[in-house]
């Protein structure tokens, strides 16, 4: 007997095309364009497997999701959707279902994911919680629906997470995130900037200190970690603390013991790690910067997100939501959203500093202009030169030989800006002396914009 599938979506030409794929692969399709005709589906016979669209008139997947879930024994579900958020993933996970993918998809994935969803027959459990509020991150390009999927994973599991992304892409929003979905989510939620705290202060603004500890401790402070019991604390930038502090951390990550300056003894905390980074920690433990031991305590499960160029195709979401949002924050009335000529010098334009730029220039453009629709006050703000730096900081006064950087990434940077200088701005040649892909070479000049880089070039 065939496995009867059903197939729910408001469109119907993504409805049809699944279908179709679905019957010519050999199984019974059923077809429902919203929930109503999707309960009368799986009144009117058994399902072996939902594919389902979250968004829809008349009610969402995931409010399907949780009917389905109260099913014995229950189908496995797939959600789609064109309008992805940490959320929806992080609840879809919860709830048990048992793929989350984004539109568009190619459909010989989807028949995979059919195919394994078929043979796990995984069950859910019965869900109580309602949808979260406004999504903390925004976009529904494969690329950020893996780290909606890695959150949804991981977020109820007691162990450190260690996020990975450029500056910029959002790495406290994901911290967040896994607090509001973890196993404390009423708990405190404390963050430390720990590469904008000199050394010598770091360990007090962690671990708190004892009145008399040193000069000017008039007074006992709690640390960080203590006002994070029984919550989470985020620590940014990982990779600035220096080797004498990595050994301390180290070790309230083995025992949970905070240990106060001037103390004789610490306590032990209930508080859940969430750290942070846009350098390369593997190439810093290689180097001897970085901790092994350390490292691999952080990264009891490592989240990566992509840098806004490679996900550009969120750009119409992403635009809408800061603008809504810095509306809101101005106490200006909604606009019109973003026309295709401002979406396409958007998606022309680098991006640098990444989805934190992206809202800094929306904002702008709602105070300076009034909408988001001028593309005179949209140029300009879009063509303020950006200093050529390099991972960390501008490279003005260092030597361009390679070798005299004041660390590894910058001594890859000067290489790289000395490469694409002897291949007269070429991409494709300096790649190909660097050993590298040129969307690889791309993606670094992305970071730093040297002169030249960000112009097309011909082959050869």
């Amino acid at each position: 007997m065939k496995p009867r599938i059903l197939v729910v979506d408001d469109d119907k030409a993504i409805r049809e095309t699944v279908s179709l794929a679905l019957e010519n692969s050999g199984y019974a399709v059923a077809r429902a364009r919203n929930l109503a005709e999707a309960r009368a589906a799986v009144r009117e016979a058994p399902v072996a497997l939902v594919i389902t669209d979250i968004y829809m008139p008349g009610g969402d997947g995931l409010e399907l999701l949780r009917e389905l879930s109260q099913i014995v024994p229950a189908p496995p579900v797939i959600l789609m959707t064109a309008r992805g958020s940490v959320e929806t993933a992080a609840l879809a996970a919860k709830t048990g279902a048992f793929d989350y993918i984004a539109k568009p998809f190619d459909l010989s994935a989807l028949l995979g994911r059919v195919r394994a969803a078929l043979k796990a027959h995984p069950i859910g459990e019965p869900f109580s919680q309602q949808v979260g509020p406004e999504s903390l991150i925004v976009g529904s390009h494969p690329a950020i629906v893996e780290v909606y999927k890695a959150v949804g994973r991981v977020a109820p599991l007691r162990i450190p997470v260690l996020v990975l992304g450029e500056t910029g892409t959002g790495k406290e929003l994901v911290a967040r995130a896994l607090h509001r979905f973890g196993a404390q989510p009423g708990g405190p939620f404390v963050a430390v900037h720990c590469g904008a705290i000199p050394d010598a202060l770091l360990e007090s603004e962690l671990f708190g200190h004892r009145k008399g500890a040193f000069t000017d401790a008039h007074r006992d402070r709690i640390g960080a970690l203590a006002q994070a019991d029984g919550g989470t604390v985020f620590l940014d930038e990982i990779g600035e603390i220096s080797p004498v502090f990595q050994v301390k951390l180290l070790r309230f990550l083995e025992d949970g013991v905070v240990t106060p300056l001037g103390a004789e003894q610490g306590e032990r905390k209930d508080v859940r790690v969430v750290a942070a980074t846009h350098r390369d920690l593997r190439r810093m433990v290689s180097d001897g910067r970085f901790r092994q031991d350390l490292y691999f305590r952080l990264a009891g499960y490592e989240i990566p997100i992509p840098p806004l160029p490679d996900r550009l195709s969120d750009l119409p979401l992403l635009v809408e939501h800061f603008q809504r949002q810095a509306e809101r924050d101005l106490g200006k009335p909604a606009g019109p959203i973003a026309v295709r000529e401002v979406l396409e010098a958007f998606e022309a334009y680098p991006w640098p500093g990444n989805v934190r730029e992206l809202a800094h220039v929306v904002r702008r453009l709602l105070i300076d202009a009034g909408t988001v629709n001028d593309l005179g006050v949209l140029t300009k703000l879009l063509s303020t030169p950006v200093i050529a730096e390099g991972p960390n900081g501008p490279p003005s006064g260092a030597s361009e030989q390679p070798g005299t950087g004041t660390s590894l990434e910058d001594v890859e940077w000067q290489h790289i800006l000395s490469v694409l200088r002897a291949a007269n701005g070429n991409k494709t040649l300096a790649a190909r002396s660097l050993g590298i892909e040129r969307k690889t070479l791309t993606r670094k000049l992305r970071r730093g914009q040297p002169a030249g880089a960000d112009e097309e070039e011909e082959e050869p």
